[in-house]
Order: structure tokens, then sequence, then C-alpha cells
């Protein structure tokens, strides 16, 4: 964590699950000059704050915004040294209703974050990504792959500013506010005996926000601009993770809402050739290296690495990997202290 000594750090969707998550941990872990939480919503602003309190995180501002306002990214952006982009639109059926407002967000604001990044200097933005931008059949995949090749195509453009663009991408995050699991204990907590799932065969990846915080700042280390870092992750059946949550309940299945898989992917196969993969403390991440050259070198860094053979693919069903009931129920408790019920 000394790569981040003194250095100022931009979150942008900064109030949400994973944006107070890794403000913790650095602030916990590291000594940064400056975290600064840029988000939309000034009420969560406020309930930030008085989770983290001046008095004792005098290295915290806030700055109102929203990423679709590119002259205010442009006043956020002034001495950053690494953004971190979290911003999105997320919420799958509401975004397949207004798709304009997902790409004025995901896509045109993503525009937004590289410009400035490149018109202010920025040393290193990473982008969280999804599963769902993986073969997408709904509009928040596609806006998301879009973002993807946005920001993997800036590094195109850096010349000697050394501005350098590089992607997380994972799966469905323990107790976020997108997560199911919130929506399983609070009908629980209620009295629920009979919880809704959308269909028996479903299957995700799971990641708790300490290990997407991880990642994240592993890709913030090293990367070098244009990867798309992947971590390996379990599988969970989501009639085991709701059988966890309520032993005693039943089910009720409901059908797959518009635009949702049945199993989601992290790595299509006609990414595979452009995979590598890393050990780095105890974990396994795979790597999608870019398809074309910049004007960088550095990405020989990661060419000497396994590469995955012909016809590898990632997908929650087919996943070596799978969380047991027992394993379930342990990464629930530690993942209630995020959660808002």
């Amino acid at each position: 964590m000394k790569f981040l000594e003194g250095k100022t750090i931009l979150i942008t969707g900064g109030t949400g699950s994973f944006g107070k998550a890794f403000t913790k941990f650095v602030l916990k872990h590291a000594n940064p000059k400056k975290v600064i939480i840029f988000s939309r919503d000034e009420f969560k602003q406020w309930q930030m704050q008085k989770e983290f309190p001046e008095y004792s995180y005098p290295q915290l501002r806030f700055f109102l915004g929203d990423i679709r306002d590119k002259n205010r990214l442009m006043l956020a952006f002034e001495g950053v040294d690494y953004v971190i982009h979290a911003a999105a639109l997320k919420h799958v059926p509401i975004l397949e209703y207004n798709p304009f407002e997902a790409v004025k967000t995901n896509i045109i604001g993503a525009q937004n974050i590289i410009e400035a990044s490149l018109e202010k200097g920025v040393k290193k933005v990473i982008a969280l990504s999804t599963d769902k931008a993986v073969n997408p059949v709904n509009l928040y995949g596609a806006t998301k792959l879009t973002m993807e090749k946005l920001f993997i195509a800036g590094n195109a453009y850096t010349g000697a500013k050394a501005t350098t663009f590089s992607i997380v991408r994972y799966g469905n995050v323990i107790g976020s506010r997108g997560s199911v699991v919130p929506l399983f204990l609070k009908l629980v907590k209620e009295g629920c005996t009979e919880l809704p799932i959308t269909d028996e065969r479903m299957t995700r990846f799971w990641i708790t926000l300490e290990e997407g915080v991880r990642l994240v700042l592993f890709a913030l280390q090293e990367a070098v601009g244009g990867e798309v870092f992947v971590p390996k992750l379990p599988s969970v059946r989501i009639v085991d993770l709701a059988k966890a949550i309520c032993p005693n309940c039943s089910f009720k299945f409901i059908g797959i809402r518009p635009g949702e898989k049945l199993h989601e992917s992290l790595i299509a196969e006609d990414e595979a050739r452009q995979v590598v993969m890393v050990e780095h403390e105890g974990k396994t991440y795979y790597l999608i290296l870019p398809n074309f050259p910049f004007e960088s070198k550095a990405i020989e860094k990661w060419k000497s690495l396994r590469k995955m053979p012909e016809g590898f693919f990632y997908r929650s069903d087919r996943n070596d990997w799978w969380l047991g009931y027992e394993e379930i129920k342990s990464l629930l408790e530690r993942a209630k202290e995020d959660m808002v019920l």
C-alpha cells in the first residue's frame, strides 16, 4: 500500500457500496494525501460524512457532481493522481425502459472521465465493469461493454501525458445494493416464509466487497494500461443461497426478468486468445490483454505469463469452484455489516 503514500485518489460514485468499502480500507491501511468522494447524491454524501467524521478522517473530501458534467469533472480532477470510476446506472429492468439515461451516464459519462483525466494529467484510471458486459443481452451490459472499449482505447490518446486506463471486471457483490442478499434478508426479517427466485437453475459468480477492493488496488498498482483484470471467483446456485439465508422457507419461481441471464460470464470464448493468468498473494487473476498495441510497450510486462488454452471461457455454471452451504453462510455473516436492510 506504500504506492498510495501522499497520493490523491478520487472515486466516482464514491457513496455506493464499493466506494465506502474502498475508502474504509484505504484509510485504514494506507496514508494517502486525499481521498475524494465524487457523487451526485447529497443525501448519501451527508450519510457518509456521518460515518467518516472529519475529525477522524481529515484526508476525506466530498465533491458533489455528475459524471455527465465534464466541466465539473475538470474541476474535481485538479491535482488527482488516481481515479477509481465506480459511478454507473445499474438497475437492469429500469435501464431497459430508460435506455438513453443509461447511455448518458455509462457511456458519455465514461468518455468525460477519459477526457478530463487526460487534460488534468491523472496518472492512472481504473474503471469498474461487470460480468454483464460479456456477451451482453441487456442495455446495462451493452453500455458497460462500450465503457470498457472506451477506456481501453483511451490509452491510444495519452501521448506524453502518460495517463493509463485499465478495467476490473467482476461478478455480483455480496451485500451490495444490487444484490439479492439484502432483499432475501429483508423479506425474512419481515416474516416472509416464501422467497421469490427467478429460476431454479440460475447461477452467479460471487465476490465480497473486500475482495473487490483488493482487486482494484492490485490493478491500480500493477496496471500499465489496456488490461481487463478478472478475478477467479466461486459460483453460487441462487437456490442454495436462498436455503442458506432461510432453511425453512419455501420458494416461488417467478421467471427471469427482462434482460436477465440464467448464468453469468466473466470471460467470453472469443476473448480467450488474449487471456493470461497471474497469481498474487494467494489469489488467481485473469488478465485480458488489449487486441491492438498502443504507443507504450509496457504491456509486454504480461506477455510471459501463462496463456489460456483455445476455447477457454469463464461462465458461472461451468466453474470448477462452487460455494457449499456452510461457505455461503460464513460469507453472509462477513458481509452483513456492509448491508443496509
